[in-house]
């Protein structure tokens, strides 16, 4: 039951959420228990392999370039970083690394290809690789399947109704397309939206409903709070109460059985008692460590505390689905071949000069 047919409506959904709050949780928890182990939350690593630049407008975000905001931009992570920051998000427990870039869309460059080698790296850790690059066409899209990539992020954000009063540089045709794009190459679907932006209660059952009506809905439905963040324009919205989410994620859980709920941004604003509400009702992701891109995040060893007291355990790798087979990229390949081509051409170029007894002019400049 990839969704539940006795919600497969915006009126029903409604209802549905509008519940009181404790039945509302109690019918989540025993979907919950029947299509997965209640004690196992998956901990997952976001790590921003691109920061800040981006030429978007999403009014959440205070990685776009129009607004002034305290993050600093900085191009992309060497593919060494990421592999050292990826043993280190193993070693404290997660057992996903999500990738983030602050680009509009994926580009067919260079820096495409280092990507690729990241998911390739990550993958070869026994670890599901995530990635959120933006846009993406069906080329790229089998690139990154092919590279090991387990999941593509890409967030509805919110209904369609809604979504135009936060973002006008990208469609909502847009962002669906792309996981159309991420689907046909048979990667999993990672996608969700954020609650607190100044939307109705009907915006967020709109939210659900895209994802009912897609022939397959996302694998995993991240739910994250607005974290609203000096100088974008949504940084005077008054911070949602933890019993938002834990709603949201208890009618998410009853609509997708199947999906994983992900508790994602927000988590820091919600006390233990919320969390384990949110877990009891469905959720059974989070991410670890202090920074969601560039956002404020637990610790790794407060989630840990927070797992002992409540006696979750750590979801393991690839429970959901076979680790992906890497396969050799052909265009990395050949860019490869052709720089160690040049590299010997000059090399030979060099050593031909020396023996002809020629030395590079030295200007001396007073």
């Amino acid at each position: 039951m990839k969704v539940n047919p006795n919600y497969d409506s915006r009126e029903k959904l409604l209802e549905l959420y509008n519940k009181p709050l404790l039945e509302l949780v109690f019918e989540a928890a025993t979907i919950h228990r029947q299509y997965h182990n209640p004690r196992e939350v998956q901990m997952s690593s976001l790590l921003s392999i691109k920061t800040g630049g981006c030429s978007e407008d999403c009014g959440y975000c205070p990685q776009a370039a129009r607004y002034s905001t305290n993050v600093e931009a900085h191009k992309l992570m060497t593919v060494d970083s990421v592999i050292e920051q990826a043993k280190n998000a193993k070693a404290n427990g997660s057992s996903r690394l999500c990738m983030g870039a602050a680009w509009r869309e994926v580009r067919d460059n260079k820096d495409f290809d280092n990507v690729i080698e990241m998911v390739q790296a990550v993958n070869d850790l026994e670890m599901e690789v995530c990635c959120t690059l933006g846009m993406m066409n069906e080329d790229q899209a089998v690139r990154l399947k092919n590279a090991g990539l387990f999941a593509y992020n890409h967030n509805l954000d919110s209904s369609k109704e809604f979504y135009g009063d936060v973002i006008s540089t990208r469609e909502y045709e847009d962002r669906l397309n792309t996981i159309d794009n991420a689907r046909k190459a048979g990667i999993t679907v990672c996608s969700g939206g954020i609650i607190g932006m100044g939307e109705a209660v009907e915006d967020r059952i709109g939210l659900l409903m895209s994802y009912m009506e897609m022939e397959t809905p996302p694998e995993s439905i991240p739910i994250n709070a607005l974290v609203a963040v000096e100088g974008t324009p949504l940084e005077d919205q008054k911070p949602i109460e933890q019993w938002e989410m834990i709603r949201m994620v208890a009618t998410t859980r009853i609509a997708f059985p199947e999906s994983v709920v992900r508790l994602s941004a927000g988590r820091t604003k919600m006390n233990m008692e919320g969390q384990a509400l949110c877990f009891m009702a469905g959720a059974s992701s989070i991410f670890a460590g202090d920074k969601l891109l560039t956002t404020p995040n637990p610790e790794f060893n407060e989630d840990k505390e927070m797992f002992d007291i409540l006696g979750l355990i750590p979801k393991a790798a690839f429970a959901d689905g076979e680790k992906p087979v890497t396969i050799p990229d052909e265009k990395i390949l050949e860019r490869k071949r052709k720089e160690a081509e040049r590299k010997a051409e000059v090399e030979a170029a060099s050593a031909k000069a020396k023996e002809e007894g020629f030395e590079p002019r030295k200007i001396t400049i007073a």
